[in-house]
């Protein structure tokens, strides 16, 4: 069960609970709507060795991030090479498909706007289509795309230049310099210890890459482990703690679209 933290934060693991199971697909939908989000989901998917079949999500922007194994991403007529720490950007009205080459593979997929529950995705066509062969995206999907989507939407982590911030560092995967204009997605980095709490005017979710910690949420903390999936309301005093003795690091995706490394102490009064 998740485990429900101060201001409507809570953690919960990467595979929790029975997934919605469609062809060669499983889907865990952690974060949304109906579990306080406003503006943001988080899901996990995991495609058993096979396809997906096709997928398309008509309204929001999707950025995905490889977790664990390998395959192939068809995405707008296009194939790329699935490896992990890959930030991948889906625009709306574009179809994808995932291919695993062996064994499980594990993607941590966030939207923005958050489509809504799975009979109000039904209503507005925001659903992930029945299996079939992907389709290349029309002129008229091309055209929502927007002026701003670039022509290769991977980004490889070892690819993106550190940004510090003290002791610690992130990379921004997917931004506006993908065409993504509603969310941020980064990885940052936490060393041992743990660093004041603070607060963001963004709503994130979180997903722990490597390491050990604790999740605090004002005065609540519980621990977190690799696969940790955190919901962060705007306005919540938090803080990551690594009580490890190693690196601890952290997948986020936020909304609206900014930089990780704005942030406020505690002591300031947050706007909500």
């Amino acid at each position: 069960m998740p485990v429900m933290l101060e201001g409507g934060c809570f953690v919960t693991d990467l595979k929790e609970a029975e997934p919605e199971r469609r062809e060669g697909l499983s889907i865990w939908r952690h974060i949304h709507r109906g579990t306080g989000a406003k503006a943001i989901s988080m899901r996990v998917l995991e495609v058993a060795a096979g396809s997906s079949g096709a997928l398309c999500n008509s309204r929001s922007d999707e950025v995905l991030y490889v977790f664990d194994g390998s395959g192939m991403l068809t995405l707008n007529g296009r194939r790329y090479e699935l490896e992990p720490d890959l930030g991948i950007f889906v625009a709306p009205a574009i179809s994808f498909s995932i291919q695993s080459s062996a064994g499980p593979l594990t993607i941590v997929s966030a939207q923005c706007p958050d489509p809504g529950t799975m009979v109000e995705q039904s209503a507005r066509g925001n659903v992930y289509a029945a299996p079939h062969a992907v389709q290349a995206a029309t002129v008229e999907d091309s055209e929502r795309v927007g002026a701003n989507s670039s022509a290769n939407p991977i980004v490889r982590l070892r690819d993106r230049a550190p940004q510090a911030t003290g002791d610690r560092w992130y990379r921004v995967l997917v931004d506006e310099e993908l065409g993504c204009m509603e969310t941020t997605q980064f990885v940052g980095s936490i060393p041992p210890g743990r660093a004041p709490d603070h607060f963001h005017h963004y709503e994130e979710v979180l997903c722990i890459l490597q390491g050990t910690g604790r999740m605090w949420a004002g005065q609540s903390s519980t621990p977190i482990r690799r696969g940790s999936c955190v919901f962060l309301p705007r306005g919540q005093v938090h803080c990551v703690e690594n009580t490890g003795s190693s690196e601890l690091r952290l997948l986020g995706v936020f909304h609206p679209a900014g930089s990780p490394a704005d942030r406020y102490s505690a002591t300031t009064t947050p706007t909500v």
